[in-house]
């Protein structure tokens, strides 16, 4: 229920955004296109975001021949967790990495890279898979394929605002002028950030309780992501940034920096997510 309900809410933002962002550029046309945009972009969103999320990382269907393995591992785990098996995709890239999408279990996507198989345990590989059909059983692959949707609309709205910013605006009743544009211009970027702030940082605890229980195993996630940090430290994910907070550690570049930067990254601290996962195996690690 409360994911419904963030899901109306993000769906309503964005139509805000849009029609404000047409206000600003064309007066009572510019947000009456507006409105029409965001009836396209919602219903686009809602149906189709787990397609373009897919799209935005490169992401390709296989078949059970094609990664028996994979298969095995998944079918396992979605037994012992009461879920449909879901559709498997492999995303062309050495960094380990993975992430879920879909608009329910029933209609639910699970993606991970070429290079995870080499790079994982079978132990810690079963983990990752198994924090994705966390998310999948949470229901919460719907809000964060709708999240990564919103922030590649969000940086298209951000674009029109500065060319309407360049070309001066209208000052008179019917538009809003120039600085209403640069500042939707500014805003709108902090706007995707703090949508996926929102969403991926809370998502990905809950996710990995829910994997770590599925999979009886904390340690081999909590050694996962290590790994995976690791990795996308050293070479990042050619990928769209609006995809970025749906995967499991942040492909860019998982640390994100320290201080205010790493205060405004998608996703929680990787040593404080191998902490909790600790605690869960019952043990303690001095630092």
């Amino acid at each position: 229920m409360v994911n419904h309900i963030k899901t109306v809410l993000l769906l309503g933002a964005l139509a805000g955004l849009l029609i404000g962002i047409g206000g600003a550029i064309g007066g009572r046309t510019g947000a009456a296109f507006g409105l029409v945009m965001a009836a396209v972009m919602n219903f686009t969103a809602y149906w189709f975001s787990d397609k373009i999320a897919l799209r935005m990382s490169g992401a390709k269907a296989v078949s059970e021949q094609q990664a028996p393995d994979l298969y095995a591992v998944v079918r396992k785990l979605c037994s012992r967790a009461d879920l449909p098996v879901p559709a498997l995709y492999v995303i062309p890239s050495a960094q380990p990495n993975a992430f879920a999408t879909g608009r329910n279990p029933k209609h639910a996507a699970v993606a991970v890279t070429e290079g995870i198989v080499s790079a994982l345990s079978p132990r810690e590989l079963e983990g990752v898979i198994a924090h994705e059909l966390g998310h999948v059983r949470n229901r919460d692959i719907l809000i964060a394929s709708i999240a990564a949707t919103i922030a590649g609309a969000i940086s298209w709205i951000a674009m029109m605002a500065r060319w309407g910013a360049m070309f001066g605006g209208d000052d008179d009743d019917e538009g809003g002028g120039l600085i209403p544009l640069l500042v939707a211009s500014i805003v709108t970027p902090i706007a995707a950030l703090v949508v996926q702030m929102a969403i991926s940082r809370s998502r990905e605890y809950l996710a990995d309780r829910a994997g770590a229980e599925l999979s009886q195993d904390p340690l081999a996630l909590a050694e996962a992501l290590k790994k995976i940090e690791v990795h996308a430290e050293r070479s990042p994910m050619k990928v769209n940034p609006a995809a970025a907070s749906m995967f499991i550690v942040n492909p860019l570049r998982a640390g994100f920096g320290k201080g205010i930067a790493k205060a405004f990254s998608t996703h929680p601290p990787t040593t404080e997510r191998v902490r909790r996962l600790e605690e869960m195996a019952g043990i303690s690690i001095a630092r």
